[in-house]
């Protein structure tokens, strides 16, 4: 399954992210990807999306990652709720002796 999600580049502690097309089963830093459809900055908090690519994947069935689908909320190419990309929380199990 193809997926929309963040590649980081940079050096350390200098964050770049690529917003990328790519298989599920690839590795983040694999470096395998179909296209780049976006840039974001995190120090300058500048993000360049390409729209009508980001809006033909989707149109053939590529999933967002959570991170993704909430800068495409904010920058108003699709619509929705914001979704909480926090982990989240599990109750700790207890062993019985």
């Amino acid at each position: 399954m193809l997926k929309m999600r963040l590649q980081r580049t940079g050096r350390k502690n200098e964050p770049h992210f690529r917003v990328v097309i790519t298989d599920q089963r690839n590795g983040v830093q694999s470096g395998k990807f179909l296209d780049i459809v976006g840039a974001y900055n995190p120090k300058a908090g500048t993000i360049d999306l390409k729209k009508e690519a980001i809006t033909e994947w989707i149109a053939k069935g590529v999933q967002l990652s959570d991170t993704v689908h909430n800068f495409l909320i904010e920058h108003k190419v699709i619509e929705g709720k914001k979704i909480s990309s926090l982990p989240k929380k599990t109750s700790v199990k207890r062993k019985t002796k």
